[in-house]
């Protein structure tokens, strides 16, 4: 199994953003930045989504994703993840993006509205860069 190196975790604890490229039906590439969050005792790359938004959608499709960061201090330091989506769930979503909002915008809760309801996005690395 791959797993992230420990020398990047670090990326995960302040505001990296992240870049994850999935396919539409078309089989034409969607690339969009996000927040990123990553479960060490899973091993998995967490990314937090509105459902029915496009990359919601083209993983239910096709699972397959790439991840690609680099360190807001350092650009010239990076990340780059492929792998797949195992798992899009509902549980704990709400409670992650809250999580997520304390760290890149310094609030206590996510704004704009939701509009549906939040999902999580759990990728298992296949590949590490």
């Amino acid at each position: 199994m791959v797993s992230i190196p420990e020398g990047f975790h670090d990326l995960f604890e302040k505001a990296t953003f992240a870049h994850v490229a999935t396919l539409t039906d078309e089989g034409l590439p969607h690339v969009t930045p996000v927040w990123i969050d990553y479960d060490t005792a899973d091993d998995r790359l967490l990314i937090n989504t509105e459902r029915g938004r496009q990359k919601e959608r083209n993983v239910r499709n096709n699972p397959g994703v790439g991840v690609s960061m680099t360190d807001p201090e350092d650009p010239y330091r990076f990340l780059s993840v492929i792998g797949e989506v195992e798992e899009v769930t509902t549980d704990g979503a709400r409670a992650h993006i809250d999580e997520l909002a304390r760290r890149y915008q310094d609030v206590d809760e996510y704004q704009p509205t939701i509009e549906t309801e939040r999902v999580m996005l759990r990728i298992r690395p296949d590949r590490v860069l």
